[in-house]
């Protein structure tokens, strides 16, 4: 399960809420506050990148303060990935929301996929792409997909069996007091 941060939605400040999701095994954590400019951004990294520990840790869009702070993983939406020499970083994650995307994002050298929105979800206005969008990206790629948006513990088993490797979660994980029944839940 990768958790996705967002600071807006926590109870306590962002370094304390992922050392818990670390803490709760958590696959990944990848740090999204797209809203900071950079300097505000790189001051919230260095704590959440220490509160993850030996968990995998990555940067959301920002190639420049990953590169700085010397992240080695880094997660880009298409545009970025299209426009951006990644070579140097140890995994490279994109965000996909089309076959025709999922299988771009591999062939510019991503490492893994995230797919979605696949439910209904609070963080997105727009209709969810669904289980057989989830399934389509998995059965055109050859590397991991991991769906997001709005999956609970009702619905984790449909994620699973369209193929993905994992399930993501950002206000389920953000928004709690104790991240890991959510991250238990969307684990397999």
């Amino acid at each position: 399960m990768i958790a996705i941060t967002n600071r807006l939605l926590c109870r306590r400040p962002l370094h304390e809420q992922v050392s818990l999701i670390a803490e709760a095994g958590a696959e990944m954590v990848i740090l999204r506050e797209k809203d900071l400019p950079d300097d505000e951004f790189r001051e919230l990294a260095i704590p959440c990148r220490e509160a993850c520990g030996d968990v995998p840790f990555s940067i959301n869009s920002k190639v420049d303060v990953a590169r700085e702070i010397g992240v080695s993983r880094v997660h880009l939406p298409m545009p970025v990935l299209r426009e951006t020499d990644v070579s140097d970083f140890e995994l490279v994650g994109a965000s996909v929301h089309s076959v025709e995307e999922a299988v771009e994002a591999e062939k510019l050298g991503a490492d893994y996929l995230i797919a979605g929105h696949v439910f209904t979800t609070a963080c997105k206005q727009s209709d969810p792409r669904g289980v057989l969008f989830l399934r389509s990206v998995c059965e055109a790629v050859h590397i991991p997909v991991y769906g997001i948006g709005g999956i609970d513990a009702g619905n984790v088993g449909m994620v699973k069996d369209a193929g993905a490797k994992g399930a993501c979660a950002m206000s389920g994980v953000m928004s709690v007091d104790d991240p890991g029944e959510v991250i238990r839940a969307l684990s397999w």
